[in-house]
């Protein structure tokens, strides 16, 4: 069928390689390119000798001539963008350059400030329409099948969805007194920004964390869990006619918040730079250094995590709820892939994106989140590729 480049060597990449060539019948062939070459090629010799043939590049992301002088010697169908969120744009430009597909998982972030929005990718839509070019944005679980499956609520169960919660829960257990199960720097900036809700045509922010549910949820129990603002609130609120609110929650346990609360006291949660025996340093880059690598948690999490959405709104006349949600077990995706539940959630859906687009089931030339595609082959994949969804027709709701 064709060829991928995947930028990034970490823990979802690594997901996204495994799923890829599983799936030899698409991804006759795929080049992984990281700053760290190394982690690409052990990568590759983990799964060289089945179908999909597996090449691996030295790359800059944030450097567009060297991003285009890859892509033009590998000459991929797509790119599977899963490096750090702050070099969306960089990669961008150089499909633009290169008329080629792309897929990402995570909206760009400037790397001075915490800013979770899509106004700069939006912005290529033109560009990518006139290049004949597919940019699908957000094809993760959070972002990503969060929009999927709203879409097919829509599509298949409401006339008008009036509320989406969307409910992340890890009860996942690694044993640390303190690690983050994805890129720390990334998943600290998010807990430690304002939370942001979107009710009757508007935005609505709160405190960090001010927002507080407990849940019971299918097959993990009973969590706590906090209001946070999440990416696809944003096209969600534009994307899905007739909603009158969606919120975000995250379950998080209360020795992760007090861990968390002393960093942020004492700065080391900062992005602003600080001067150390004549360097400059981010204390938030610091800390990421020390903490465990979230790619060593692999082996030692147990238990599940649970991500759906509860949707709420009018069929044929009448009220309706409804909740679609993924159960995943952190130890079967170690098994499988030699990642955790979280690395898995995310990799599975990006490798499914760009099968959609190369198999031009998804085929509309501009800047689309993944809402905007027609849901079905997307959710039959995910059945196949190890992300089983489950419904509720009666879901407890969220007050």
């Amino acid at each position: 069928m064709g060829k991928a480049l995947i930028i990034g060597a970490g823990g979802v990449a690594s997901v996204t390689v495994h799923k890829c060539c599983q799936n030899p019948d698409v991804f006759e062939e795929i080049c992984i390119a990281s700053r760290t070459k190394s982690k690409c090629d052990a990568l590759k010799e983990k799964l060289d000798g089945g179908r999909t043939k597996i090449s691996t590049a030295q790359l800059d992301a944030d450097n567009v001539d060297e991003i285009i002088a890859l892509i033009n010697d590998f000459k991929p169908d797509v790119v599977i963008n899963l490096a750090l969120p702050y070099q969306d744009l960089t990669i961008m430009d150089a499909c633009l350059a290169t008329k080629v597909h792309y897929v990402d998982t995570a909206n760009y972030e400037p790397l001075d400030t915490a800013k979770f929005e899509y106004k700069w990718q939006w912005a290529y839509r033109e560009k990518f329409k006139e290049a004949g070019i597919t940019a699908l944005l957000g094809s993760g679980f959070d972002p990503g099948v969060t929009g999927v499956f709203s879409a097919y609520a829509l599509k298949h169960h409401f006339d008008e969805i009036h509320y989406i919660d969307i409910l992340d829960a890890n009860a996942g257990d690694h044993g640390h007194h303190f690690a983050t199960n994805f890129n720390p720097e990334i998943n600290i900036r998010e807990i430690t920004s304002k939370g942001r809700y979107f009710e009757d045509g508007k935005f609505v922010e709160t405190e960090p964390m001010e927002i507080k549910r407990v849940y019971n949820f299918p097959e993990i129990g009973q969590k706590d869990m906090y209001l946070l603002y999440h990416e696809e609130l944003e096209s969600l609120a534009l994307n899905i006619p007739g909603i009158k609110r969606i919120r975000f929650f995250m379950t998080f346990s209360e020795k992760y918040l007090t861990h968390l609360r002393v960093l942020e006291n004492v700065g080391m949660t900062s992005i602003e730079p600080i001067n150390f025996e004549g360097k400059e340093i981010v204390p938030i880059q610091f800390l990421k250094a020390i903490l465990p690598d979230p790619a060593s948690l692999g082996p030692r999490t147990k238990g599940k995590t649970n991500i759906g959405c509860i949707f709420k709104g009018i069929k044929d006349g009448k009220e309706k709820t409804y909740y679609l949600y993924n159960v995943c077990d952190h130890q079967e995706c170690y098994k499988e892939v030699g990642s955790q539940a979280i690395s898995y959630t995310t990799g599975v859906p990006a490798m499914i994106g760009a099968m959609m687009i190369m198999t031009k089931k998804w085929n509309k030339a501009g800047v689309y989140n993944i809402e905007e595609f027609d849901p079905d082959p997307f959710m039959e994949e995910l059945n196949k590729w190890g992300l089983p969804w489950k419904e509720s027709f009666n879901p407890d709701m969220v007050d």
